[in-house]
């Protein structure tokens, strides 16, 4: 009886574990394989996704009948049922007909098609990351219409929408599976160094103009998605190797390797894991210019050059005041200084390729283990980590070589279809990144400090105007006598002096940064559309908190970590209500509460309307009010950077930055002066001068043209945004055009401001003294601006399919500022963006059988670029990008051979930055 009754068992136990197989293979319309469609049982998270061939196999304990689902990007998703076992399916998925049937997520944190998104939305898959022919997919994102990608270094690019961009981004916000790429030391994001591996990438989105209703404080001018790809959707090893060269005329001809690889699987229906890793080398774009900053025309033999490309000149005085001081020590006879004109002198400076070696290099990896604890449930647990380290160069307040940058981040994350819940870390290390200026600054001071170098050129000119030499003679004469012995670049004493300034953080010898802050991050969000059916709504909210650690070599944390936090909470509610026919009318309402423990909360709403008048044709309207914090270093910075002293305004912070001595031993002392004096940050915003009103009073020497600054301490900025856009298809064309109009409130800038030594800025006597005397210290002030600051734009990009299946595409962005200049000339915007773009494609996936092209064109009109390093104009450019590619499906791989800049005519984006060559390269892609 008992063996009866366990073979019973048995047999029952076999029935209930029976497995159904399901094998088929996904084809296009063309009856050409497409890798990575992914199978799905409806109801379930229960599937599978195809291999380089098509092909899958799929086994479950479901029993038939049921239906499965097919989908990839870029085709139109089909459901097939399944009828019995071992069935043997044949799927034709047919290409979406535009990219207004795709699907994002950003615009309004829920699943919908480009063509009901309420805000304008770009986007890019793995199709367009294929057919890129820019050198990899970060770099493709100049193709996008109205976006701007400038370039810092080969492997720094940054990225903005609608102006206000410079290298410190700090409007513009990018997101990696959900976790802030910024980094912590400089709260930015620092481009692709530390980034995604390109055969991980699954797709990116851009959302270009203000997005704080749902992403906060740091969206404040955009925000990119970047998203990766599932274990349990995409399996096995892919690998992409990619050779090339760089050629620029500063910088010669120089091999360039990029390498990625991936490895994913999924040991069953619950647990998959995957890891990347990346691995890229060249030689950056050179920077060579010698263009005098402050004077047109200038050059080196000017007594007061400031080249861009050129460190150690920016230390300079008026030889005037030194004069009086040699004179007053008894060094030089009396009556001498009458000898000595009012000229400001600056010392020989160091090429920038002098005190680099250009390497640009990354090194990431990331991991991640997934977890789905229920069967035919889409919950699922994971962790990720991502390291990186690398080489570039960063152009802010100076320029920067990052050298051996190191980055982390860790995240775990519960979710499901209807709800998220993480939290990350992310912490920074500087390695052995340096200030090239102050590299060049104090390679002169080792050699010979400023006093002695400006008193032996002094010395000199007096000796020579005795002599009878003209006043050009005298000069020269005194800068020989100056320069004798300088540390020249190649010589050992040159290379000691370098490593000497490299490796010490105190900016007074040195130039190292030292760095190791962090930022802790947590947000989850609830969407309720699962149990109500009336609307869509979802809540969600955010928490962050900051820890500097810079060791005073950024901010004013001398005597450890700066500490602070901020939160947000929103709401969501998405109602579409339908029309007779095909039209319908989509309403969505977004609000967003955040605060700062430094500021009064505020409100960020936004409300949108999307009417489709039918499947071809969708209006859209939205409004909304942003904002943003002040960032670290707005708050926190305490940095000498030559010309100007860098000086948060945190409350806390202004007493807290205290400069070296000041030497007032010149004509501070003839007015009863101490021969020295020391400033705290304060002076900047209670006691100091415009720059305009001090720069007119050395032209026209009337002390009444004087004019009081002290700045207000920084408060958050404000943006009120509106916007109409169209999406629709007339026929074979596909038109997307939006029109935007940004009014902005307490507009964060920086302002530089004079400080005297000595007096009350306004007294009309010891204060003016002091600034005619020269005894004054320049800062860079970060404040709001109380003056009118707008901003309007449209963006129109048109697509269709001509010759056939010839791909054609087109864009033009127009982008303009509205701001009275003349009326504030010290107020800094950082606008950098052109007023016209154009921007073109034409290529075809399939030319013929497994092979493709495609064409791009680029076109940027001249502006203004405005930053702390330098201010200029950047000529217009044109620029040509090509690839061609080849599938050879029987060993799983793809060939692509491109180029960028074919025209060979080298442009730059930003003032001071090397001019951008050409690139040429051969990829190799295995699986993917």
């Amino acid at each position: 009886m008992r063996a009866i009754l366990l073979l019973a068992l048995m047999a029952i136990g076999t029935f209930g574990f029976s497995q159904t197989n399901i094998n088929g293979n996904v084809v296009d319309q063309n009856n050409e394989p497409i890798p990575g469609a992914n199978i799905v049982i409806v109801g379930t998270t229960i599937g599978t996704v195809s291999d380089f061939d098509g092909n899958f196999n799929l086994e479950t304990s479901e029993v038939p009948p049921f239906k499965i689902e097919i989908s990839s990007i870029g085709y139109t998703s089909n459901t097939q049922s399944v009828t019995g076992n071992n069935q043997t399916l044949t799927i034709i998925l047919n290409e979406s007909q535009t990219f207004l049937d795709e699907v994002v997520i950003s615009a309004s944190r829920t699943p919908e098609r480009i063509f009901e998104s309420p805000v304008t939305v770009e986007r890019i898959g793995l199709s367009e990351i294929k057919n890129t022919t820019a050198a990899d997919f970060y770099g493709g994102l100049e193709n996008l219409k109205g976006v701007d990608v400038n370039t810092n270094s080969l492997t720094f690019k940054s990225v903005n929408t609608r102006g206000f961009a410079s290298f410190a981004n700090t409007r513009f916000m990018q997101l990696v599976d959900g976790m802030d790429n910024s980094t912590p030391a400089l709260n930015f994001p620092i481009g692709n160094l530390v980034g995604m591996v390109e055969t991980d990438v699954l797709s990116v989105e851009l959302l270009p103009g203000a997005s704080s209703a749902l992403y906060g404080a740091n969206a404040f001018n955009g925000i990119l998605f970047m998203r990766s790809k599932s274990p349990f959707d995409y399996e096995g090893i892919s690998v992409s190797i990619k050779q090339g060269i760089t050629s620029q005329e500063s910088a010669g001809d120089n091999s360039y390797t990029d390498v990625g690889i991936r490895a994913a699987h999924k040991f069953s229906d619950k647990f998959a894991a995957k890891v990347n890793f990346g691995y890229l080398k060249g030689t950056d774009w050179a920077a060579t210019s010698e263009v005098d900053k402050t004077t047109p025309g200038g050059t080196r033999a000017d007594l007061n050059y400031d080249g861009i490309n050129v460190y150690g000149d920016e230390v300079s005085t008026d030889i005037k005041g030194v004069a009086l001081t040699l004179e007053g020590l008894g060094v030089l006879p009396a009556g001498a200084n009458a000898l000595v004109p009012s000229q400001i002198v600056s010392r020989t400076g160091y090429n920038e390729r002098d005190l680099t070696n250009y390497n640009a290099e990354s090194i990431k990896a990331d991991w991640g283990l997934y977890y789905r604890p229920i069967e035919d449930n889409s919950l699922e647990l994971s962790y990720v980590g991502k390291v990186g380290t690398g080489n570039t160069i960063y152009q802010g307040t100076n320029r920067y070589n990052i050298a051996g940058f190191f980055q982390e981040q860790h995240k775990l994350e519960i979710k499901n279809d209807n709800f998220f819940v993480r939290g990350y870390v992310v912490g920074d290390k500087a390695g052995n990144s340096y200030d090239m200026v102050f590299t060049g600054i104090n390679i002169n001071r080792a050699w010979k400090d400023d006093n002695t170098w400006f008193g032996e050129y002094t010395g000199a000119y007096v000796t020579a105007t005795l002599s009878g030499a003209t006043d050009a003679q005298a000069h020269a004469a005194a800068r020989a006598q100056a320069e004798t012995g300088r540390f020249l670049p190649g010589t050992p004493e040159f290379q000691a002096a370098f490593n000497r300034s490299i490796n010490d953080p105190n900016l007074a010898t040195g130039s190292k940064f030292q760095d190791a802050s962090k930022y802790y991050h947590a947000d989850g969000n609830y969407n309720f559309s699962h149990l109500i059916d009336w609307a869509e709504i979802q809540v969600g909210g955010s928490f962050r908190e900051y820890s500097l650690n810079s060791a005073g070599t950024i901010y004013t944390d001398y005597d450890g970590a700066i500490n602070y936090s901020e939160f947000g909470v929103y709401s969501q509610i998405q109602k579409s209500l339908p029309f007779e026919g095909e039209k319908s009318l989509k309403l969505t309402g977004s609000i967003r509460y955040d605060k700062s423990e430094f500021f009064d909360g505020f409100f960020s709403p936004r409300l949108s309307a999307g009417f489709t008048l039918n499947r071809n044709h969708n209006i859209r309207a939205s409004a909304q009010t942003g904002f943003r914090n002040p960032t670290t270093q707005d708050l926190f910075i305490g940095l000498d950077a030559g010309r100007a002293i860098l000086v948060g305004s945190a409350p806390d912070n202004l007493d807290r930055y205290v400069t070296a001595p000041l030497d007032v031993s010149g004509g501070g002392q003839l007015l009863g002066q101490p021969a020295t004096i020391t400033q705290t940050g304060a002076v900047a915003y209670n006691n100091s001068y415009t720059l305009a009103s001090v720069t007119e009073l050395g032209e026209t020497g009337n002390p009444a043209v004087l004019e009081i600054a002290n700045p207000d301490i920084i408060n958050p900025e404000k943006v009120t945004s509106f916007e109409i856009g169209y999406r629709g298809k007339v026929e074979k064309l596909v038109i997307d055009f939006s029109t935007y109009y940004n009014s902005y409130e307490d507009f964060i800038s920086q302002e530089v401001v004079v400080a005297p030594y000595y007096g009350t800025v306004g007294d009309g006597s010891l204060s003016v003294a002091a600034i005619a005397n020269n005894d004054f210290q320049a800062y860079s002030a970060y404040t709001n601006t109380d003056a009118n600051v707008n901003s309007y734009g449209a963006s129109l990009g048109l697509s269709m399919k001509v010759l056939g299946n010839f791909d054609l595409d087109g864009s033009y962005t127009y982008t303009k500022l509205d701001f009275d200049r003349d009326a504030n000339p010290d107020v800094m915007l950082n606008f950098n963006t052109p007023e016209h773009k154009f921007k073109a494609s034409f290529g075809n996936e399939q030319l013929f059988n497994n092979f493709g092209f495609n064409v791009s064109y680029r076109f940027s009109d001249d502006y203004f670029w405005e930053a702390t390093f330098g201010n200029g104009v950047i000529p217009e450019f044109h620029v040509v990008d090509a690839q061609i590619n080849y599938e050879v499906p029987s060993i799983k791989s793809s060939f692509k051979l491109g180029g960028t800049n074919l025209t060979g005519k080298e442009y730059y984006t930003a003032f001071g930055t090397g001019y951008i060559g050409s690139m040429y390269y051969l990829s190799w892609t295995i699986n993917n």
